[in-house]
């Protein structure tokens, strides 16, 4: 696995000092957490010498475009269920047809029993099909973002840096979870926020929860609580793929003081929310790291 660089920001909000880890420079299609995923998922595939691959996402997903990139470059075949309902045009939906990916569309009710359509299918015409959850939901998604906290972890060991809060943007959850099932391992106190960009409580924050818990079973530590989750959903405006004056001005702050691009789905609504956030809660004089 690539490790990553973390930075300084130059973000001035409440004397606090806001770091930023650049998984968006893991150089796979673009970059970001859906690459740190995948990267394990297509390991796996390698080693079960599965022949396709199958998986779900919407026309905004980068988990698609990921997912499209890494089956195209082994030679593999790759099939998207896509929900007809947010059928649109985007850079990313683009990217995937590009990449040669087969997209299926079917109304939102229909993806589960569409997946299983299809995988039968192909097990029906002499392929061994690999399924990958949307987003890269699962115990190796988690993993993913175990391995990005030890990353974390070894910076501050090296830099005598400790960063009191972690924000990132918390969509299907996994990352989340990763980050919350490395603090636990580490032992860690740190306050870790998730700002949702499309699911609302209490939904979100059980699916984190979940995600959490089914790690920590399967390498026999104890369960825990909902109180161990901070899933916030402020900022959701409208759903996912929403966005607003606050967040494009927020996306053109970043680019122009630091030079780094952020999107209006995922980081710079996360971005956003974590500004207001801090503003809210009057968090002051801290080390803050945002995962990009």
């Amino acid at each position: 696995m690539y490790i990553t660089p973390i930075q300084k920001l130059n973000e001035e909000l409440n004397n606090n000092n806001f770091y930023i880890k650049r998984d968006d420079l893991l150089p796979v299609s673009f970059g970001g957490n859906k690459v740190r995923k995948a990267i394990l998922f297509f390991e796996d595939i390698k080693k079960k010498k599965n022949d396709c691959v199958v998986t779900y996402g919407s026309s905004s997903s980068n988990h698609c475009r990921v997912i499209a990139n890494l089956a195209v470059s082994m030679g593999l075949p790759c099939f998207i269920i896509s929900p007809e309902e947010n059928r649109k045009n985007t850079s990313n939906s683009n990217l995937v047809k590009l990449l040669g990916a087969k997209v299926i569309y079917c109304h939102l009710t229909d993806v589960n029993s569409t997946i299983h359509k299809k995988i039968e299918e192909l097990k029906g015409e002499g392929y061994k099909p690999y399924f990958i959850p949307g987003g890269g939901h699962g115990n190796l998604g988690t993993l993913a973002y175990v391995e990005a906290y030890r990353e974390i972890v070894e910076y501050e060991k090296k830099t005598g840096i400790h960063f009191d809060f972690i924000f990132h943007t918390s969509g299907t959850g996994t990352t989340q979870a990763g980050l919350i099932c490395g603090q636990i391992i580490d032992g860690d106190n740190r306050v870790i926020v998730g700002i949702s960009n499309a699911r609302k409580n209490p939904y979100g924050g059980e699916v984190v929860l979940n995600s959490v818990n089914e790690f920590l079973l399967s390498i026999d530590k104890r369960e825990i609580t909902a109180d161990f989750i901070n899933f916030i959903d402020d900022y959701v405006i409208d759903g996912y793929g929403s966005y607003n004056d606050e967040i494009i001005l927020t996306i053109k702050e970043v680019l122009f003081r630091d030079g780094i691009p952020l999107d209006k789905t995922y980081t710079g609504k996360g971005y956003w929310g974590m500004r207001e956030y801090i503003k809210k809660n009057n968090i002051r004089g801290k080390n803050i790291l945002f995962i990009h």
